[in-house]
């Protein structure tokens, strides 16, 4: 079995997500591992079919988003007991960032949350599917009840 060094928590923020910092956060316990957290604020464009993208307010929308997000990783990471240094919150596609932060980290274990819903995607989410798929370490998904 391998031992895992440095464990990433992949949070949506769900409410599910105390839940499966909890499982990772008894997996570094066990493992004598390091922990990080990371959300990925998804960049979404604010387009009006009349004038087109609007800039500055998608900008200053994203900015309020990651805001938002700093401070919910904040309390999260006080919960499990994860340094600030190791709350990370990134702009992009959750499912590209996760597995880019994880490889520049050294992660060798990713936590995801899963759904339990019927197909392999509504089953674990498309993010937590293409995780799995492109992630070069270990990905551990927990089931999600209710």
């Amino acid at each position: 079995m391998q031992a895992y060094r440095h464990i990433l928590v992949a949070t949506d923020f769900s409410d599910h997500a105390s839940a499966v910092a909890q499982r990772a956060l008894e997996l570094s316990k066990y493992y004598q591992a390091g922990l990080s957290l990371l959300h990925v604020v998804e960049n979404l464009p604010i387009v009006d079919t009349t004038y087109g993208p609007v800039m500055p307010f998608e900008i200053d929308l994203t900015d309020q988003m990651v805001e938002a997000a700093r401070t919910r990783i904040a309390k999260l990471g006080e919960l499990v007991g994860v340094p600030e240094d190791h709350r990370l919150v990134e702009v992009g596609s959750p499912r590209m960032e996760i597995v880019r932060v994880a490889e520049e980290i050294g992660i060798d274990l990713i936590v995801v949350g899963s759904h339990g819903r019927h197909g392999i995607k509504l089953l674990l989410g498309s993010t937590a599917s293409s995780v799995i798929h492109h992630a070069t370490c270990d990905v551990l998904a927990v089931r999600l009840v209710g």
